[in-house]
């Protein structure tokens, strides 16, 4: 039985504007229908909401609310309870919502919204799109809404033109943790406007131990500005008991597996890491050595979505001096031109090219401009076969990217990279790694990395793909048709052993 629409909802509801508890209790069936073995929210739901009706009384500034978890709790529905509140109990809201990735974002939240949206009792007064969430009535179609917005470091429009002077703003970011800094940055400076109700919420897993997610909370550079807690999946009553128990017997307490997924805690070192922190971080201090050898070039192919392709310049132990460029939305041929201009420009020796997927029509496109191209398969054998290396690599992204972690003990590496929205060790230091059955070295796939949130490091591939060859490893023909010999490159391995 549907539950009646009083005459007066749009005043009812206006009356829950500094109570977000009483508008949840009130605008859900609670114990009917699908909601028939729920009476309300969570303890930490209700918390929150009753935090949030006691900050809405002071506009002095924008309340911040973060909120790191396990898995489990209810987030999607909490953040859906907030669009609601705040989108019906305040005319001419105006708001922004966007997750981690654009699947996260259509799939999980807007999904989600829309579930709660049938839901409440006040959905005739608003109308629900795959995009918006605006006002029915057409003379506040566009001044009352709230956007799903992926975000994007090329167009952050969406989230700098945040203005609703003397009004309300709502701004949601879902799986905060891997949304890059500059989209944060961009949100803060537009929420200036004095006198207005500003709400900012972010809500994720605390899947990294450094950027603005982490900086919300204790010990970090804003944790000042916001209000900010954990919540323990087991503290919830919704969340698996048994499967959280058997994660602390196998993992640990005080694991970092169990300290994300379970307790809702950052990681407290990048323990996973394939390359530590601390190597990549002395990379990015170090000069650059005095000298230097031919030009080799990593080509990484974008072909997912937001991936970039990624062309990186490399000579000897420096990564610095030529820029990497970052291609967005370039199709094979554009790509394959643009590497060759590199190639020129850079008097490079070679080309190392990702060949998998449409990488082979860059390495083939080149081929036809007589660049000395090597097609390079992440996925194929490697090529060491040195009795005196006791690491083994599952493939040959892996045995590339061994070679640059050894390489950046004494290579110098840039800060921060044209186009990249975080810092480049970020991306070093994102990828993780297993052994197989063989006890080989497999990194993580960007597949993988994707789904646990983690961007994924074209650059950082771009740049040990440099590492394909050494100079007596290389192909005695670069590619069809071209048989000119290849500049010898700087072999890492060698000098570090001498070094050492």
């Amino acid at each position: 039985m549907s539950t009646p629409v009083p005459p007066d909802l749009i005043e009812i509801l206006a009356g829950f504007s500094s109570d977000p508890l009483g508008f949840v209790l009130f605008a859900f069936p609670w114990g009917t229908g699908e909601l028939t073995n729920y009476s309300g929210p969570e303890g930490w739901q209700e918390e929150i909401l009753i935090d949030l009706g006691k900050g809405i009384l002071d506009l002095s500034q924008a309340i911040r609310l973060a909120r790191t978890s396990g898995h489990g709790i209810g987030k999607s529905a909490f953040v859906s309870w907030l669009i609601l509140w705040g989108m019906s109990t305040y005319e001419d809201t105006i708001g922004v919502i966007t997750a981690n990735t654009e699947t996260q974002l259509k799939t999980k939240t807007w999904a989600q919204l829309a579930k709660w949206f049938r839901l409440f009792i006040g959905k005739d007064l608003f109308d629900m799109t795959a995009t918006k969430l605006c006002s029915a009535d057409p003379a506040h179609k566009d001044t009352w809404r709230l956007d799903m917005v992926p975000w994007s470091v090329q167009n952050t429009e969406a989230f700098a033109g945040l203005h609703n002077q003397g009004k309300r703003i709502l701004v949601i970011f879902d799986e905060a943790s891997s949304i890059p800094d500059l989209i944060w940055e961009v949100t803060e400076g537009a929420l200036t406007d004095q006198n207005t109700e500003i709400i900012w919420a972010v809500f994720g897993n605390p899947t990294k131990n450094k950027g603005r997610f982490r900086d919300c909370f204790h010990g970090g550079k804003f944790a000042h500005r916001w209000q900010s807690a954990a919540i323990d999946s087991r503290e919830v009553s919704l969340t698996d008991k048994k499967q959280i128990q058997e994660w602390i017997e196998d993992y640990g307490e005080d694991s970092d597996f169990v300290r994300v997924r379970v307790r809702g805690v950052f990681p407290r070192v990048d323990v996973s890491s394939f390359i530590p922190a601390v190597i990549a971080t002395e990379a990015v201090r170090r000069p650059i050595a005095p000298g230097g050898s031919g030009v080799v070039i990593g080509v990484d192919v974008g072909r997912f979505g937001d991936d970039p392709s990624v062309i990186y310049p490399r000579s000897g132990r420096d990564a610095i001096s030529r820029t990497p460029e970052l291609l967005y939305g370039t199709d094979t041929m554009e790509t394959a031109a643009r590497v060759a201009a590199a190639y020129l420009r850079h008097n490079a020796s070679v080309c190392f090219v990702d060949g998998g997927g449409v990488g082979g029509g860059v390495v083939d496109r080149l081929r036809m401009l007589r660049v000395k191209v090597i097609e390079v398969d992440f996925g194929g054998k490697p090529v060491r076969d040195d009795i005196n290396d006791r690491t083994k690599y599952a493939n040959r992204r892996a045995e590339m990217w061994g070679r640059l972690r050894e390489w950046l003990r004494t290579g110098s590496i840039p800060d921060t990279i044209p186009g990249l929205p975080f810092p480049f060790v970020d991306e070093l230091t994102g990828p993780g790694y297993s052994l197989n059955s063989d006890d080989a070295i497999l990194l993580e796939s960007k597949k993988a990395m994707r789904l646990r949130q983690v961007p994924s490091p074209n650059v950082a591939d771009a740049l040990a793909l440099t590492f394909a060859y050494t100079a007596n490893e290389m192909p005695d023909r670069v590619s069809a048709d071209q048989s000119d010999e290849i500049t010898s490159d700087y072999d890492p391995f060698t000098s570090e052993r001498m070094a050492s």
